[in-house]
């Protein structure tokens, strides 16, 4: 049984059904559960063979009438939300800094429908929030029913017990790049590499796509890779959706080597400096 499956049970045999009420809201307590899931695979950190560090420290942003209808089983639901995020991390192998905590907050600024996630990593032993804002404020897991990604959140970088690797593909930390270099980006379909030479790429069944696939699962329009620092991709509403590096999701960041699958197609995503 998936973790996302054993999560929704343990709601539903809370309180009697308390959450019966909770899911009719337009946020529904799964969707910021999967956010949290994306959250972390969008911002792991690796440090050696033996451990790859994810975020422990989670705020998800609600409209007012959704924050309005969670609130009140706020406790319960971070409970069972950091509960699945250690259960989750367990799966894939991840560590922790310090204890996972996530917190409901209330955003005047969003729309009914919706939220942000917001991330970092504290270690348990400080008492000041000495953390590193992952990739984020949500880089897989907010905005319209997870769907979109805020600004970064400024914070300060914390204090490791050795300098972790950066990821593969970057030569001045996370998504960044050495000054005056130049990052290539390319997609590998079927042994074929096509460049991505401007802003967007647009794959699809259509003639009209950047990047035709001529698979039936795939939709005419079905996906766009934003290059950027980091690049990402953005499902454009197609049948089947996509799946980035093993999960659904509707936009997530890429990094060098990611694997993204529409229909039955794989797609590897590619970058280098120089």
């Amino acid at each position: 049984m998936g973790v996302l499956k054993r999560f929704e049970q343990r709601l539903e045999g809370l309180v009697n059904g308390t959450f019966a009420k909770v899911f009719k809201s337009e946020v529904q307590p799964v969707e910021i559960a999967g956010a949290l899931q994306r959250e972390c695979d969008n911002n792991a950190t690796i440090w050696n063979r033996e451990r790859t560090v994810v975020p422990n420290d989670f705020i998800v942003e609600l409209s007012p009438p959704d924050y309005e209808r969670l609130s009140p089983y706020s406790g319960q639901l971070g409970d069972e939300l950091a509960s699945m995020v250690r259960d989750y991390a367990k799966q894939q192998r991840y560590t922790f800094m310090g204890p996972i905590k996530v917190h409901l907050e209330k955003a005047d600024d969003l729309d009914t429908g919706l939220y942000r996630v917001r991330s970092r990593t504290l270690a348990s032993s400080t008492s000041q929030p000495q953390a590193q804002a992952q990739r984020g404020a949500g880089q897989s897991g907010a905005g319209y029913g997870g769907h979109g990604y805020p600004p970064r959140p400024a914070s300060a970088p914390p204090v490791p017990s050795g300098p972790p690797p950066y990821a593969p593909g970057t030569a001045a930390g996370p998504g960044g790049a050495l000054p005056g270099t130049e990052t290539r980006r390319w997609v590998e379909i079927n042994g074929n590499r096509h460049q991505i030479s401007g802003p967007t790429l647009v794959l699809g069944r259509s003639t009209e796509a950047d990047v035709r696939i001529d698979d039936p699962g795939v939709s005419r329009r079905h996906c766009e890779i934003r290059a950027g620092n980091p690049s990402s991709i953005q499902d454009l509403g197609s049948t089947n959706g996509i799946v980035v590096d093993g999960q659904h999701t509707a936009r997530a960041t890429l990094r060098d080597g990611s694997r993204i699958v529409v229909g039955s197609t794989t797609i590897i995503y590619r970058q280098a400096e120089g």
